[in-house]
């Protein structure tokens, strides 16, 4: 299964992106051996639309055209479920042994993510009920993508 990490706004030089660029770098070499290939990193600029509502319906458009057919996406959304490594780990390898091909990481805009997206959503996850500014969540998740693989893999870096 190849997972991609899409977001809305860029991620500029400095140490967050080092660390996003460390995990991703593990999970690229980590994933293969269990089936879960890393894809890359999709960025697109922030919509300049004039409403909230038209920002987030802009964004999932032009989301939904960089990405790749029919994928599924897991949305990072205040609202959505708040799982454990474990169970996070779990759902990954569901996905992966019934033959999804690809699941797109989506981390939103200021604004959030449009419902249209949200309802589509294979899974739509939280981070916490904190917000995080996107540079950490980014860090989270290519964290958690990486501690996945080295869960189903058996590794011990993920130690309870």
């Amino acid at each position: 299964m190849r997972l991609t990490l899409a977001a809305v706004g860029r991620m500029k030089s400095g140490p967050e992106r080092e660390l996003v660029d460390r995990y991703l770098d593990r999970l690229s070499r980590a994933g293969p051996s269990i089936g879960l290939d890393f894809a890359g990193v999709v960025e697109l600029p922030e919509s300049r639309a004039a409403s909230a509502d038209e920002r987030k319906r802009d964004e999932a458009a032009r989301l939904l055209a960089a990405l790749p057919e029919k994928a599924a996406l897991a949305l990072l959304d205040e609202d959505g479920k708040t799982l454990g490594s474990e169970p996070f780990a779990e759902r990954l390898g569901t996905f992966r042994d019934e033959g999804l091909r690809d699941l797109v990481f989506v981390i939103g805009g200021p604004d959030g993510l449009s419902s249209e997206l949200k309802s589509g959503a294979a899974m739509v996850l939280a981070l916490g009920r904190m917000t995080w500014p996107h540079q950490l969540a980014r860090i989270l998740v290519a964290e958690q993508l990486y501690r996945a693989a080295t869960i189903l893999s058996g590794h011990p870096y993920h130690r309870a």
